[in-house]
């Protein structure tokens, strides 16, 4: 769909839309290009905190799309973002992997292991967590820590069928603490996008956020006041946005993202 005006940030989900699998989607690439030639500003970004940034910027770079780490933004970073704009060095439990702590310790956060030594409880996807782990957090909540979530994905989608995500762990945590987080960073909840705009120093008037996700790339654009594009190139479809409130639709859909430049 032609008529998309040019904006000054591009904020864009990665799979399904600016590929699928390993597979680029056709001409993503002219696109990043084609936008980036105009002096705008673009920002790759990933709920998925099991991921680093070094890898997603490989992968897109290898399917055509320069990027380096710093163009890519996941929720990890979303969430060390954050902390280091509301904590100074503070003390954290973290249930998650080397991407969250490598992010956190990177803001000057210090790792802990016990309870009583935490002054937040960071929750996400960690394949190696453990009962007592999951207790130790448990515990430093109940002590007061600050509830602080990377993403609330329940599930991720892999090609035999899904795995268990952040938001399980969280629902866990919300559950045992009879406590609600106090902060979650990944879509769709607006962290993300404040986080890539500030980055690239965009305003929201400024920005468009694309993705192929009504639950989750839509409602973080519309969360953070941005302009919103859903693309049909990934989960989808122009009946699912005919559903929707016309309050609740996204400004521009778009058969894929060339359509941002044609």
């Amino acid at each position: 769909m032609a008529g998309v005006p040019p904006f000054a940030g591009y904020i864009f989900d990665l799979d399904g839309t600016l590929y699928l699998g390993e597979s680029l989607i056709p001409r993503a690439d002219e696109t990043v290009t084609a936008l980036r030639g105009r002096g705008a500003k673009v920002m790759f970004v990933s709920n998925k905190p099991i991921a680093t940034r070094q890898a997603y910027a490989e992968k897109l770079t290898r399917l055509g799309i320069s990027a380096g780490i710093d163009d890519v933004l996941t929720s990890p970073l979303a969430l060390a973002d954050y902390v280091a704009a509301n904590h100074d060095q503070p003390r954290v439990l973290v249930l998650g992997e080397e991407p969250v702590t490598s992010e956190l310790e990177a803001v000057g956060c210090k790792v802990v292991h016990k309870a009583g030594e935490a002054e937040i409880v960071v929750v996400s996807w960690d394949r190696t967590v453990t009962y007592d782990r999951f207790e130790e957090a448990f515990q430093a909540l109940r002590r007061g820590a600050k509830f602080y979530v990377t993403n609330p994905d329940v599930t991720c989608p892999v090609e035999a069928g899904e795995l268990s995500d952040a938001g399980a762990a969280m629902a866990y945590m919300e559950a045992c603490s009879r406590r609600k987080p106090d902060h979650i960073a990944g879509k769709p909840y607006p962290a993300l996008a404040h986080s890539a705009m500030a980055r690239m120093g965009v305003e929201p008037r400024e920005t468009v956020f694309t993705g192929d996700r009504l639950q989750t790339d839509l409602m973080c654009g519309k969360n953070a006041g941005c302009a919103t594009a859903i693309v049909l190139t990934g989960v989808t479809q122009e009946s699912d946005i005919a559903a929707l409130p016309e309050k609740m639709r996204p400004d521009y859909v778009l058969q894929s993202v060339l359509d941002l430049i044609v």
